[in-house]
């Protein structure tokens, strides 16, 4: 098994990037909002967001965020279809500004089997 985690740069893709997973065999992944150091060194933190933000707060700073995106498979062929798969959408992960897409191997996931 493997765990893959992406960060994804450009948010309007998420949602075709999900689609592409998904056609790729992912039956689940995690999405969450995130920001890197070096979007935070242009822009700043954002003072005016509250401590516990609600999810239209979130909307309103969109283009703060990246999307950080893992999901767990079951093989190194699974890998390589995820690999091809977000390259449709962001292109070659070579190029600036596409996201950065790290594999690892897993040794034990517990609930990961659980009927939907």
């Amino acid at each position: 098994m493997f765990f893959v985690l992406f960060v994804l740069h450009d948010a309007e893709k998420c949602d075709a990037l999900l689609t592409a997973w998904e056609e790729a065999g992912v039956r689940g992944a995690t999405v969450l909002h995130s920001t890197g150091l070096g979007r935070m060194r242009v822009n700043g933190w954002m003072d005016d967001m509250p401590l516990f933000p609600s999810l239209e707060d979130f909307t309103e700073h969109e283009e703060y965020f990246n999307r950080t995106i893992f999901t767990v498979v079951e093989s190194e062929s699974s890998v390589e279809k995820l690999v091809k798969a977000t390259e449709s959408i962001v292109g070659e992960l070579t190029q600036p500004d596409t996201g950065l897409l790290v594999v690892m191997p897993v040794l034990r996931v517990y609930g990961l089997n659980k009927a939907f």
